[in-house]
Formats: structure tokens, C-alpha cells, sequence
């Protein structure tokens, strides 16, 4: 390939490669004997990686220690690599384009990015007054928004979507609204919220990220202290039960 060719394959400019050949982080390929550099595929693979790692907001100083550490190599799992990296950004880009489908054909005043596998499963839901259910609605959108969200976590949660029993543990949450931390229904109502919710819930939810320790504080200071009680002894099940 010439420069304007592998340019075009990865999407940099020609300007671009020849400043990374003058400060050494791609390396000159041989010239033919009509003076043109004759790049490979190799050297477009290494191109990628480059431009990769600096749309993610590395210096090329940064990069240059990345392209050291992963020197040597095979050709075939570097292309694998960034084929996978390809998909996850298709995979991004198709749910960016469903939302904004979604947005489109909103009607007047609904302005709610939601993704059409959240909606559905929002719509699954029957309508309640509870405002622990309210509660779960608002953490899942902005568990979206955050990018924590995801068709593996609102399939896990489908099954309880339209439960009637789930309707009854809002309710019971509900109750504790002004009950005392040391309220004797605290046990039992956390433990059938173990017993509710799916281990491939809380296994759906990233361990780190917006979905971590400082979303679980700020979730619980949404809550009267004997909810939060509940919700403690929840999540603290769950923590045990994956170290298990």
C-alpha cells in the first residue's frame, strides 16, 4: 500500500503518518524502487493501534510505551484484537442510533432518551404508585445514561418486570418509610428481596463505574434510614454471595 492508501484504510491523514514517522513511533517502511514507501498489513494494523490509543487521550509518548509493551506480538491475535474492538464500537454506535430512533419518533414533550430495550422493559411493568417502584425506574435510566445499563442486565431483569410479587415488596419497602432502623420487619423484607431478585442481576450490574460503591452511597441517601437498612443488608448478601 502507499501512504495515501493505508491513510484511507485506517483513517488518518498523510500528515499524520509522516509526523509518526518523524518522531519514531511508527517506523519507516522500505521504498520501492520507485521511490514510494510500500506499506503492509502489519503496518496498517500498528496504524490503527496508534490512532486508537490516541483518540482514547494518550500522548504519543504514552502510546509509544503501550506499542513497547506489546511488541512481538502474533499478527493474528493483534487483528483479532481490533476486530473485537471494531464490534464493540458497531455494537455502541447501533444502541446511540436506537435511542436516537427512539427520540424521533417520541411524541411532543417526551423527552427521555430511553433505549428500546429499557422501554420495553419498563413497559412490562404494571403501573403503581409506589414510590420505591418510582425509585427503581429512575436508578435503571440513570444507570443507562451512565453506560451501566444494557440488554444483559433488563434481561435478567424481564422475569421480574410484571411479578406481582415484586409489586408486594415495593409495597413493604413503602411501609418503612417513617419505621425506626431497628423495625423487626427489616430482616425479613431484605431477605425475600434476596430470595426475589436473580444472582444474574447483580451480576449484569459492572463491579466498577458509575455502578459501584459511590452510585450504591448516593442511591441508599435517596432512602429513609430504615429502607436503607433493608437495601444495606441487600446488597450486602449479594457482595457475599459473588465472593462465594
Amino acid at each position: 500500500m502507499r501512504i495515501g492508501e493505508i491513510a484511507a484504510l485506517v483513517g488518518v491523514t498523510t500528515r499524520a503518518i509522516r509526523h509518526y514517522h518523524h518522531v519514531g513511533l511508527l517506523p519507516e517502511p522500505e521504498r520501492r524502487t520507485n521511490g514510494y514507501r510500500a506499506y503492509s498489513v502489519r503496518d496498517a494494523v500498528l496504524l490503527a493501534r496508534v490512532r486508537r490509543l490516541t483518540e482514547l487521550g494518550l500522548g504519543l509518548d504514552e502510546v509509544r510505551d503501550v506499542l513497547a509493551d506489546e511488541a512481538g506480538r502474533d499478527l493474528t491475535e493483534v487483528l483479532e484484537e481490533l476486530d473485537a474492538d471494531l464490534a464493540r464500537q458497531e455494537a455502541e454506535i447501533g444502541d446511540r442510533r436506537e435511542r436516537l430512533a427512539a427520540l424521533l419518533a417520541a411524541g411532543p414533550g417526551e423527552t427521555e432518551a430511553l433505549s428500546p430495550a429499557l422501554a420495553a422493559l419498563l413497559a412490562k411493568a404494571p403501573r403503581t404508585a409506589s414510590p420505591s417502584a418510582a425509585k427503581d425506574r429512575e436508578h435503571l435510566t440513570l444507570l443507562e445514561a451512565a453506560g451501566s445499563g444494557g440488554r444483559e442486565l433488563y434481561a435478567a431483569l424481564g422475569p421480574l418486570a410484571d411479578d406481582p410479587a415484586v409489586l408486594a415488596l415495593y409495597e413493604r419497602l413503602d411501609e418503612l418509610a417513617e419505621a425506626p432502623t431497628d423495625d423487626p420487619r427489616i430482616p425479613a423484607l431484605a431477605a425475600d428481596l434476596v430470595a426475589a431478585v436473580p444472582d444474574e442481576v447483580f451480576a449484569a450490574i459492572p463491579a466498577e463505574g458509575p455502578a459501584a460503591t459511590g452510585f450504591q452511597e448516593a442511591l441508599l441517601a435517596e432512602y429513609t434510614p430504615a429502607q436503607a437498612q433493608v437495601l444495606r443488608r441487600v446488597m450486602a448478601a449479594f457482595a457475599h454471595r459473588s465472593r462465594g
